[in-house]
């Protein structure tokens, strides 16, 4: 099984390398004609090039270009009045001649639309009735009898991601225009929301000085259990952190631990965040490194310490107020 499993993503990168290898003039007119439209993008297809065309649109939705799904053989039973004049219709089709979206291309035409082929085919009846085509064409499909609709798939799927990427690049769409189309679920969280909307403050936080006794601090982060303790100069500035971590390392390094002090087992100079970073720029700060944080000492512009931010925070942020609204 194994083999089949690595031939078949094997040949849907290819796949999909070749598709990079033939963009052209074709892609940069389809990305042209969607950003002069007047109106939306229409996106359609049979069978899985149907639900290619359903993920297009949502994707195109999320990243700024309004976009509706058509389906070819509703439409010509009264579904085809969501076309309007100035809109783009993308048609995804393996074969480039799918009956239901032949049949529908002349009443687009007569609606007056500008029409993108996303096909399998750039030869074929759907080909002649768009302005743009993007060659999705495959040598294999990858299954073991070549039957499986899944490298054209793919690739049909990857051109309309790269359209829709493009569309973003040439908007100058970014991750707070992003947040805007996402106010639930995790991601629109982290976009929407900031490390002072997560974060623990005052009382809810250890804090130590760096002459505190070691006995002291561990009564300290109990109280709290945060996991840490902020270790604070007379001034207020954060002079370091410790975590469980580090009072256990203590415990293992030293047979009497009465003589040391939160000075002795603390990290210098933490990796630390301010409050108005998004919830996404701390995600990366703690995941993307080789040994993750689980937690981020917040400060502000002159490195005063502000309170704690733990990586369960960011995962619930937000999920509270949420619920009250939802009920």
């Amino acid at each position: 099984m194994l083999p089949a499993a690595r031939h078949l993503l094997e040949t849907e990168a290819r796949a999909i390398a070749r598709a990079s290898e033939r963009l052209g003039d074709d892609f940069e007119h389809a990305a042209r004609l969607i950003l002069q439209a007047e109106g939306r993008v229409i996106t359609t297809g049979m069978g899985k090039s149907g639900y290619v065309a359903r993920k297009l649109a949502a994707t195109l939705c999320a990243t700024g270009t309004p976009a509706s799904f058509l389906h070819p053989a509703e439409a010509v039973h009264g579904d085809l009045g969501l076309v309007q004049t100035g809109d783009v219709v993308i048609l995804i089709s393996k074969s480039g001649a799918t009956e239901e979206l032949v049949r529908l291309a002349p009443r687009l035409q007569q609606a007056g639309v500008s029409c993108i082929g996303i096909l399998g085919k750039t030869d074929s009846p759907l080909a002649r009735v768009c302005q743009a085509v993007l060659d999705a064409g495959v040598d294999q499909e990858g299954d073991l009898h070549n039957l499986v609709p899944a490298a054209s798939a793919i690739v049909a799927a990857a051109l309309g991601d790269a359209l829709a990427v493009s569309l973003m690049q040439a908007r100058q769409f970014g991750p707070e225009d992003f947040g805007v189309f996402h106010p639930a679920g995790q991601l629109g969280r982290n976009l929407r929301l900031h490390v002072r909307d997560a974060m623990h403050t005052g009382d809810d936080v250890a804090w130590v000085t760096p002459e505190a006794a070691l006995r002291q601090v561990v009564i300290v982060m109990t109280r709290r259990s945060l996991g840490a303790a902020c270790v604070l100069t007379p001034q207020g500035a954060l002079a370091g952190l410790i975590t469980d971590g580090d009072v256990r390392r203590a415990l293992e390094l030293h047979d009497d631990i009465r003589p040391l002090r939160a000075a002795d087992i603390m990290t210098v100079a933490p990796q630390t965040i301010g409050p108005d970073a998004t919830l996404r720029e701390a995600l990366v700060l703690m995941e993307n490194r080789p040994r993750q944080l689980s937690l981020l000492p917040v400060v502000d512009s002159e490195s005063k310490s502000l309170g704690l931010l733990r990586l369960h925070d960011i995962y619930q942020a937000g999920l509270a107020k949420s619920s009250r609204g939802a009920g």
